[in-house]
């Protein structure tokens, strides 16, 4: 089969599209036929020497996000069959035709999607739900800032936001302004024209999806006792400090959420937005627009639709 793979750490120039083994899925494991796959930062960070970090052994078989059908299912899956259509996130290889995942990781993909749509949704809802409800425990009513609120992370944690009853500021530039005021925000700010930490302030909850300068100007924005969440970086000893919670989101497989995330996308209240739709074997330059940090919504490499 056929599979995006690096040997080595580096830049675009290491990214292979290549013919790997088809795995076989073991206990409790399904093997999905890939339609689509999403693309994310993590994807060429981990290309870029990230994976170090994370435990990876090179080769490795790149890409995290699918949506799919059950080709075969290992010994003791129950709950699937062959055909099945299903999304979730994976540890790699999602950039392939082939990917074998546990069971229990996997959830059915919202009828309503067709498989482009559906890989735009998991690790990105994921993480904004992760991030703003399981570590931030944001609830009805409180005041949420957004950084990056137009990107893959920041469009749906607005949207995620916005269905638990919190009011919403979202930050992004002015040529997203209508775009994020789309998504339901109650307050917009335009990074290009204003410090947005001298606008929002006394927040509940700040969820940054943007990281560097724009993380540790956010501390200006948490109210005491509030919360600051980040989705890139690490924070640092001073972050924890300022009299206001501080947590990093590490995005986990989690079915029940991603039943829930369905939910909302059935009702149409959460819905995925795709900038660009390519085919996997143009990787690469999904990797150039996705590290130009100027894409709107997602970008989702199209595999077997």
């Amino acid at each position: 089969m056929k599979a995006v793979v690096i040997d080595e750490y580096g830049d675009n120039s290491v990214v292979q599209y290549t013919d790997v083994e088809r795995p076989t899925p073991q206990s409790g494991e399904l093997l999905v036929r890939i339609q689509a796959a999403g693309v994310n930062p993590v994807d060429w960070k981990i290309r870029s020497g990230a994976g170090v970090r994370m435990g990876k052994t090179l080769p490795i078989l790149l890409g995290g996000e699918i949506a799919g059908t059950v080709e075969a299912l290992g010994d003791g899956v129950i709950g699937f069959a062959a055909g099945d259509a299903v999304y979730g996130i994976v540890s790699s290889g999602g950039f392939a035709e082939y990917v074998t995942v546990r069971a229990a990781e996997m959830a059915r993909k919202p009828e309503s999607l067709d498989f482009i749509q559906a890989a735009a949704v998991p690790l990105g809802a994921l993480t904004a739900w992760q991030a703003m409800f399981d570590l931030a425990r944001l609830s009805s009513g409180q005041r949420l800032l957004i950084t990056g609120a137009s990107g893959g992370v920041g469009s749906l944690a607005v949207q995620l936001a916005r269905a638990r009853g919190a009011h919403v500021t979202g930050v992004a530039s002015s040529r997203n302004e209508e775009f994020v005021r789309s998504l339901g925000v109650d307050v917009f700010i335009d990074y290009t024209r204003e410090r947005f930490e001298a606008v929002a302030q006394d927040m509940d909850v700040v969820f940054d999806t943007v990281g560097g300068d724009t993380f540790h100007r956010s501390f200006a924005s948490v109210k005491p006792g509030g919360f600051l969440v980040t989705a890139t970086g690490f924070p640092d000893q001073e972050a924890g400090q300022r009299g206001f919670g501080v947590g990093r989101v590490l995005c986990k497989p989690n079915v029940g959420q991603l039943v829930q995330i369905a939910q909302l996308v059935e009702r149409g209240e959460v819905k995925a937005y795709i900038e660009t739709v390519l085919p996997v074997s143009e990787v690469r330059q999904a990797f150039t627009l996705s590290e130009g940090g100027r894409t709107r919504g997602k970008i989702v490499l199209r595999i077997g639709a």
